[in-house]
């Protein structure tokens, strides 16, 4: 059985200001059939913040109130989750953490027993930043290197982040008509992670950069990452479920 972790982003999460319910609706499905082939799934979601602003309009370039929508998306979020999953008769289960967990060895022994018990009893974990408590993520990464320690940390075999952005391309594909999606990639140019955050969203704080970014630090690590779209999730589904690598960037070090 593999273990993989699915990513999902602000952006694919929301829409006019309130979470994307059909495409929440999707990602559940997807996840049912993931569950069916055997694979052991964890979820790392983005969407509190959102999920929050669509309860209380806050001022969001305040650290502060992006932390109290946080706080009142993320049982909203999670009910939605519960909802959605139950009719697939999935047990859902919250688990907050922060970057400092990885940081303490025995921290991440006692998340990685939670998550092994869950897994063990065909529960969904759902991980989110604990971003009352931690802002790094709320503010930089949109959960995408949180998604990436999780993957290496927790032992899957793989990272799979479903975004806005559906690959790695070859230039930027908003100023270059011949831009091209990378199927493959075994390394990453240093240059491509200084590249300065580019969100394309109001709820989004990560971009390419932090995609990146959690794709090197698994490539160092030899584990694998998938970029694909969260909006129209065909390729990811051609991809793990049908074996066929048809778009998206997979990032691996192995020879395929």
């Amino acid at each position: 059985m593999k273990r993989i972790v699915v990513k999902v982003g602000s952006h694919v999460l929301t829409q006019n200001n309130r979470l994307a319910k059909d495409r929440i609706e999707n990602l559940c499905n997807f996840i049912y059939d993931l569950k069916a082939k055997k694979y052991e799934i964890i979820l790392v979601s983005s969407g509190a913040v959102a999920s929050g602003y669509s309860k209380l309009k806050l001022d969001k370039s305040i650290i502060a109130n992006r932390q109290a929508l946080s706080a009142i998306g993320q049982p909203h979020l999670m009910g939605v989750y519960e909802k959605k999953l139950s009719k697939y008769d999935i047990i859902t289960a919250q688990v907050l953490l922060t970057a400092d967990d990885f940081d303490s060895r025995k921290a991440t022994s006692h998340a990685r027993g939670a998550i092994e018990a869950l897994l063990e009893h065909g529960v969904l974990p759902i991980i989110n930043e604990n971003d009352t408590t931690a802002t790094q993520e709320l503010v930089f990464g949109d959960n995408d290197q949180l998604s990436a320690h999780v993957a290496y940390y927790f032992r899957a075999d793989m990272l799979v982040i479903l975004s806005d952005i559906d690959g790695y391309y070859t230039k930027d594909p908003r100023q270059y008509e011949d831009a091209k999606v990378r199927s493959i990639v075994s390394a990453i140019d240093p240059q491509e992670l200084e590249t300065p955050h580019t969100p394309n969203h109001a709820f989004a704080t990560g971009g390419i950069v932090t995609k990146l970014k959690s794709a090197n630090f698994l490539l160092k690590r030899n584990r694998k990452m998938f970029l694909a779209s969260g909006f129209d999730l065909a390729d990811i589904r051609s991809f793990l479920l049908d074996g066929k690598h048809i778009g998206g960037t997979l990032f691996s070090n192995e020879s395929l």
